[in-house]
């Protein structure tokens, strides 16, 4: 029986590790993902956490990972395939989950999703049947298949930004694609983007086909004012629209919000005694690798305080 067992090793489920080691609980974390590190292992470049400026993603998850298990921490890399909640404990009414894998059951007092999220895609004619043959979700991971070629990123995020001055470092042309006339991303972002001469922007448009044999060849874009459609020539198109959060688990256990996320406050609470939520699959307005991190303190400290009966 585990005092929790947290579900994710991302940003969150790591830091969550971290401070429940030195609280003292007896913890396990899975994994569905071979490597732990979440989103982060396919980011080229972090920029903005405290400390460590310029850190390569999967560096910064295997750190992250290294401070969890000096420290003690379990982490096993199963799927955890289904959660629920069996009885309410013993005399200090502490509720008792079973967390099912394709290996094994496991018993535990409290439960913390710190799910993550995924990349959303467009629903394109094209994109699943030319997924890793040009469409991709992470420039960083498949950037370099196209050097020296023409890409494009449909997205207008911090995320798009990030992956369109990324690949300009060695294609020969990118196409930034977004929808509005103005981007989402933060200026510093945006002042870089707008300073390379092998980026264009193509404003007011959509994708509405991805077009190829065999690889990518083409994106067939539609203007949303003029509704006129023009066809853009590339080797490869990375989609950058947005995550959706992986709490298909949690659903049917404690609220969620109209989007999935789950409903939690700073505390990290859910609706159901027991389970709480960290990380990028909390319904909250920032989703960062500090706010991740963050969370994973402020699960810990509630569920101490739940043992201890002062919440």
């Amino acid at each position: 029986m585990y005092d929790t067992i947290i579900i994710g090793a991302g940003p969150a489920g790591l830091s969550t590790a971290v401070y429940g080691k030195r609280a003292g609980l007896d913890l396990l974390v899975l994994d569905k993902n071979p490597v732990s590190g979440g989103q982060i292992i396919n980011t080229y470049e972090v920029d903005n956490y405290l400390g460590l400026p310029g850190i390569n993603g999967f560096d910064m998850a295997m750190k992250f990972e290294e401070h969890a298990t000096k420290l003690g921490a379990e982490i096993r890399h199963e799927n955890v395939t289904e959660v629920t909640r069996v009885s309410e404990g013993d005399d200090t009414h502490t509720p008792v989950f079973h967390v099912v894998t394709e290996n094994e059951t496991y018993e535990t007092k409290t439960v913390i999703f710190a799910l993550g999220a995924y990349h959303a895609k467009l629903g394109l004619e094209g994109e699943e049947r030319l997924s890793g043959r040009g469409v991709s979700y992470c420039a960083t991971c498949d950037g370099a298949f196209f050097r020296n070629r023409v890409t494009c990123v449909v997205g207008g995020g911090d995320v798009a930004v990030e992956d369109a001055i990324f690949l300009a470092r060695f294609c020969e042309k990118v196409y930034l694609i977004h929808r509005r006339d103005e981007l989402r991303a933060v200026k510093a972002l945006q002042d870089e983007l707008f300073s390379l001469p092998n980026v264009e922007v193509v404003w007011d448009s959509v994708v509405t086909a991805i077009e190829g044999e065999d690889a990518v060849e083409r994106a067939v874009l539609q203007n949303v004012k003029t509704k006129e459609e023009t066809t853009l020539e590339t080797a490869a198109v990375f989609v950058a629209v947005g995550i959706v959060p992986d709490t298909a688990l949690a659903k049917n256990l404690c609220e969620t919000n109209e989007s999935g996320y789950i409903i939690a406050p700073e505390s990290c609470a859910t609706s159901v005694p027991g389970i709480y939520a960290a990380g990028d699959a909390r319904a909250k307005r920032l989703r960062q690798i500090v706010t991740a991190a963050a969370d994973g303190a402020n699960a810990i400290t509630a569920i101490t305080d739940f043992f201890t009966g002062k919440s």
